[in-house]
């Protein structure tokens, strides 16, 4: 760590790395995004040396943003460290303390209490602030967690799959009186009825679409060179022969 903090120091002073010297806090919010979107693609491939590679990339982000802090006098990686660890030990009294909490459950209430506290937002509304900056998809489903911890909640799956086919019923009815403001409306909530069942059956949304997508590019390349042991193209190809070839792909990939 300590000739890590070095080089990125190194490359930020003078005579060092034009484009690191240019970055800032808001500069570098793209690269935060895609290199934590980087570790969850390593992974889920499972292979611990990618996954160590691109933690590191990760780490790199913060390192920057400390050296950048420290040269504007308003904080450094010390000061980092040094919130963080007091942090985790105020939020787990339990461990750190005389608190109880004998379940994963427990240990969730108690931290939205603390933090609440910390925040000063115990006058705020329940969902205050929650999944601020987060792409929709996993922000719903952060929501939807936040909201069941004080039992607002479905008891199972079963009554979803109804809210399910409401909403879809909706944005037929929607489509239908052709106004486009209440499509997108039920769009949404047809949406969010999809999340919160992803939520009930334990798999997080954000990853199940990950996989599906992933899944429809395998297909559609299986797509492609189908078409091509054809001798055509896709902007040839009828959707009938695209969608004979998608078949063909699917019991393959």
């Amino acid at each position: 760590m300590t000739r890590l903090r070095y080089v990125v120091h190194r490359l930020r002073a003078p005579g060092g790395c034009p484009w690191d010297q240019e970055q800032t806090h808001e500069t570098l919010i793209p690269h935060v995004i895609e290199e934590a979107y980087e570790v969850v693609d390593a992974i889920r491939s499972g292979d611990p040396t990618l996954i160590c590679e691109e933690l590191g990339d990760l780490l790199l982000q913060p390192i920057l943003h400390a050296e950048i802090a420290a040269g504007d006098g308003t904080f450094n990686l010390d000061d980092m460290a040094t919130g963080l660890t007091e942090k985790l030990i105020r939020r787990h009294p339990h461990v750190f303390g005389e608190a109880q909490a004998e379940t994963s459950s427990a240990v969730l209430s108690q931290w939205d209490v603390i933090k609440r506290q910390e925040k000063g937002t115990q006058k705020e509304g329940h969902l205050h602030g929650v999944g601020n900056g987060l792409p929709a998809l996993m922000k719903a489903q952060k929501l939807q967690k936040k909201a069941a911890r004080v039992g607002f909640d479905w008891p199972d799956a079963a009554p979803v799959f109804a809210k399910i086919r409401e909403e879809a019923a909706e944005l037929e009815q929607a489509i239908a009186e052709g106004e486009k403001k209440a499509v997108e409306e039920e769009l949404g909530d047809l949406l969010f009825s999809v999340v919160n069942l992803a939520r009930k059956l334990g798999v997080e949304s954000e990853a199940a679409l990950a996989m599906a997508n992933e899944k429809f590019v395998r297909r559609f390349h299986a797509v492609e060179a189908t078409l091509t042991e054809q001798g055509k193209k896709l902007g040839e190809a009828s959707l009938e022969e695209m969608d004979a070839a998608w078949e063909a792909g699917k019991r393959k990939v």
